[in-house]
C-alpha cells in the first residue's frame, strides 16, 4: 500500500538543531484503514531537553508521559495538549531527552480523507498547525512509541533542499518559560503558505 521509502535511522541521528531543519521538505505519511495520507513538512520547532525550560523533559523530567524522549532517535512522541494529538521526533542520543515538534505541513496525497477528516475549512486551514496535522493525516497517540522508520507513520525523502529557503525565530506558545521563549528554534520553509503563524 505505502510506496514512499522511509529515511534511515542515521538521518534521525544528526544534532537536534540540525534535525530540525533537515525535517523541512521530508514527507510525512500516515497509513490508517480508511487510506494513506502524507504532506511535506513546512516547519518544525526543536526541544532541547533538560535545560530548555520549554521542553517536557526540563530538569531531567521522566514520567509516562516523557519516557520516550529518553530512548532512541527517529521515535514517535505524541501527547495530548487540550484536545489536540501532537506529534514529535525524538532526537538526540538516548537518555538525552530532546524532541522535535512537527508544527506545519503541506498537504500532498490522500486530500479527500483530509477534508473528511477536517469538514468545512479550507485546505490551508488542514494542516497548518501541529493539532490541524495530526487530525487532517489520521496521527494518534496510539502511534506514541513507534518509528518514523516503519509504518503506519513514516517520515521520507521529499523535496530537494536546494528548492526553498529556510527562516527561523521564536517558538510559539511557550510564553511562560522565561528566556527559553526566546531561543530561535523554530524553522519554517519561507513564504509557505501552510506555515501556522509567526509570533507577533
Amino acid at each position: 500500500m505505502n510506496h514512499y521509502v522511509p529515511l534511515p535511522q542515521s538521518f534521525f541521528e544528526q544534532p537536534t538543531l540540525q534535525l530540525a531543519q533537515a525535517l523541512l521538505g521530508c514527507l510525512l505519511v500516515k497509513e490508517t484503514e480508511e487510506g494513506l495520507a502524507s504532506g511535506y513538512i513546512v516547519e518544525t520547532e526543536a526541544y532541547m531537553g533538560p535545560d530548555d525550560r520549554a521542553a517536557h523533559s526540563f530538569g531531567n523530567r521522566r514520567t509516562k508521559r516523557t519516557e520516550i524522549m529518553f530512548g532512541q532517535a527517529g521515535s514517535v512522541y505524541t501527547y495530548t495538549m487540550h484536545t489536540h494529538t501532537l506529534v514529535n521526533v525524538v532526537s538526540s542520543k538516548i537518555g538525552s531527552p530532546e524532541a522535535i515538534l512537527i508544527r506545519a505541513v503541506e498537504p500532498f496525497e490522500g486530500i479527500k480523507l483530509m477534508e473528511k477528516r477536517r469538514p468545512g475549512r479550507a485546505g490551508k486551514e488542514w494542516t497548518n498547525g501541529p493539532g490541524k496535522l495530526t487530525k487532517a493525516l489520521g496521527i494518534k497517540m496510539s502511534d506514541y512509541g513507534h518509528h518514523f522508520t516503519a509504518p503506519p507513520l513514516t517520515i521520507c525523502e521529499g523535496w530537494q533542499k536546494e528548492s526553498f529557503h529556510i527562516s527561523s525565530g521564536p517558538r510559539i506558545g511557550i510564553d511562560n518559560t522565561g528566556e527559553a521563549r526566546d531561543y530561535p528554534w523554530r524553522f519554517w520553509i519561507m513564504d509557505n503558505p501552510y506555515v501556522s503563524k509567526t509570533r507577533s
